[in-house]
């Protein structure tokens, strides 16, 4: 109690700033690694903590000393398992990301949706299936990298090229990032929920998968019907009308949209046609 007691107001102020800057640090680390294999690797590492914790607790002294044998040289296992995570961690440091998003004006955005829906328009008269996931908070370069980087600006004939049938890049998902097409034909995990519709097929499940692990926004065409879905926080609108998709986008990659409460109201109303 005497450090309490001590303590003067300078020194608070210095440790509330300490605390600040060290939770900040955490929140921006834990939202790099979310949606991205890091996560369950540190679940479980959580579990080996908890169980050094038991045989602590409890003198198991085996198990104990197992623990701390697997801690000592887990150091050097952290570095490498996380590798990924830590160079683009540093990569974003690097790039001034790390401590805020660039903000995008409304003109920025209202292009680039302008261009993704016509090119979505045209490949849905045509019955062209196509996945377009809008990368948000939640850092989606680990599924960058299992497709073909581009790094391109958006045009709606770029959009079409990429998903015309048997070119190189049609097959797979395209991510954007910001006002960019950051890659294409990349692989994206897919939804397990068993309440989604049998009708829909594996693009359909892609997107849903995609927005079940991250914050990410994703719009899909149906080669089947030609019909266009919308996909985030784990749930599906298909058949959604243009007026009601330019609406969503652009409330969505708005900079300052936050994500829970603007989206309820949108899901309550398109709730009948959701996962089926």
């Amino acid at each position: 109690m005497s450090y309490f007691t001590d303590l003067t107001w300078k020194e608070s102020i210095k440790d509330i700033i300490d605390i600040l800057i060290v939770s900040y640090i955490i929140y921006k680390v834990l939202n790099m690694v979310r949606g991205t294999r890091a996560v369950q690797l540190l679940k479980g590492i959580l579990v080996l903590v908890v169980i050094w914790a038991l045989s602590t607790l409890l003198d198991l002294y085996t198990l104990k000393w197992l623990m701390n044998q697997m801690f000592t040289f887990g150091v050097l296992a952290v570095f490498i398992i996380f590798q990924p995570e830590l160079r683009r961690g540093l990569e974003q440091l690097g790039r001034g990301k790390f401590f805020g998003r660039a903000v995008e004006n409304d003109e920025e955005i209202g292009k680039l949706i302008g261009e993704v829906i016509k090119a979505v328009n045209y490949l849905a008269q045509r019955k062209i299936g196509a996945l377009i996931v809008f990368e948000r908070a939640t850092g989606l370069n680990e599924y960058t990298e299992s497709g073909i980087p581009m790094r391109s600006l958006v045009s709606s004939e770029l959009l079409i090229n990429i998903f015309i049938p048997n070119t190189p890049l049609h097959d797979g998902a395209l991510i954007m990032q910001g006002n960019q097409i950051a890659a294409a034909a990349c692989y994206l995990p897919l939804s397990e929920n068993p309440f989604i519709s049998k009708e829909l097929g594996t693009r359909h499940r892609a997107a849903i998968g995609i927005s079940e692990v991250a914050d990410s926004v994703s719009v899909i065409v149906s080669e089947e019907t030609g019909q266009i879905s919308l996909a985030i926080n784990g749930q599906i609108v298909r058949d959604i009308k243009e007026e009601s998709l330019i609406s969503k986008l652009y409330q969505e990659l708005r900079s300052n949209s936050p994500l829970k409460d603007k989206s309820s109201a949108f899901w309550k109303r398109k709730g009948d046609k959701s996962n089926g």
